[in-house]
Order: C-alpha cells, then structure tokens, then sequence
C-alpha cells in the first residue's frame, strides 16, 4: 500500500484538542474534505482519527480530531504526518504529478546529464524542491516549477529539468 503525505500536524491550538495542521494540498483546504485522516506518529505507530471540524488559521489550518480532548492529547500528535491511501486520490490533471508518483524517478537535464534520482521533496518559501541523490552521494536541488520541469514520463520513470548539472 503506498501512502501520500498530506500535512503534517504541528502544535496544540488553545486548551480544547485542537491542533496547528500545515496542509500540502492545494487549496490548502482541501485536506479538511477527508472526514478520516490517517496519522503516521515519529515512531512509525499509525493511527486513524475522524476530523470532527477545520478552518483557516494564519498560513495553515487548524483542526479538532475525534479522540483528541484536549492539550496534553493535541501535544502528543505533534510531528505526525497525515497521509492517504494513493488509490484513494483522485487522478490528476495533465502536467500535474503527485509528488510521492516521482520519488525514484531518474532525473538529467536538457545537456543529457543525470542529476540521480528523486530522493524526496522540501516546501521552501518559494515553492517545493525536488531533491535529487546521485549514485556518488551528491544531491541537486531543483525547484519543482514548469518552467524548469520540461517532460515527465510516468511509463519510463524519468525527468528532463531545464537545470545546470553544477551551479556556479
């Protein structure tokens, strides 16, 4: 079964169990149309608890869960990743890709040059970062833009960046 990261739950919310939620759904809202997040714990423990209401805070959301009574209980769920079934996403757009569909995939660059393979992905200030392992151990960070993603072939599991092979 492969999982999709959806958010990531942050600290506790006032004294009621509720919670900080940083979505990576666009739009961010999205995340509250899933009625049963599914909770990935920093020691791989997994749990499931139904969102019982959501909104808007500031750049992110936050959200109360079934189960979760109160700040002690919200602190524990601290760091714990919200994640999916991948069948259970709808299928997307054409030049849209899910991120966890990448990961593994090789990566050159319009020269012929491979970067290595898609390692994982970081949300910077100015949008995501496809980061990329070569065999040798160094890593590129690509900025996960169209302007700078020229082809993705799902069937071949590559990746043409418009990207330097070194940055000067």
């Amino acid at each position: 079964m492969q999982w999709v990261e959806l958010g990531r739950l942050g600290a506790p919310y006032g004294i009621k169990g509720w919670i900080h939620v940083d979505s990576h759904t666009e739009p961010r809202t999205r995340l509250l149309e899933y009625p049963v997040w599914n909770l990935r714990l920093a020691n791989g423990e997994r749990l499931s608890r139904h969102l019982t209401q959501g909104r808007p805070h500031g750049e992110g959301l936050v959200a109360s869960l079934e189960g979760v009574a109160d700040r002690d209980m919200a602190a524990a769920l601290t760091g714990a990743v919200v994640e999916i079934e991948r069948a259970a996403l709808p299928e997307p757009a054409a030049r849209e890709y899910y991120r966890a569909d990448l990961v593994g995939f090789v990566v050159t660059n319009l020269e012929g040059a491979q970067l290595g393979r898609v390692s994982h992905f970081v949300d910077a200030p100015r949008g995501a970062v496809m980061v990329t392992k070569a065999s040798d151990g160094r890593e590129h960070w690509v900025l996960a833009q169209p302007r700078h993603l020229k082809k993705v072939d799902l069937e071949a599991g590559t990746i043409v960046v418009d990207w330097p092979a070194e940055l000067e």
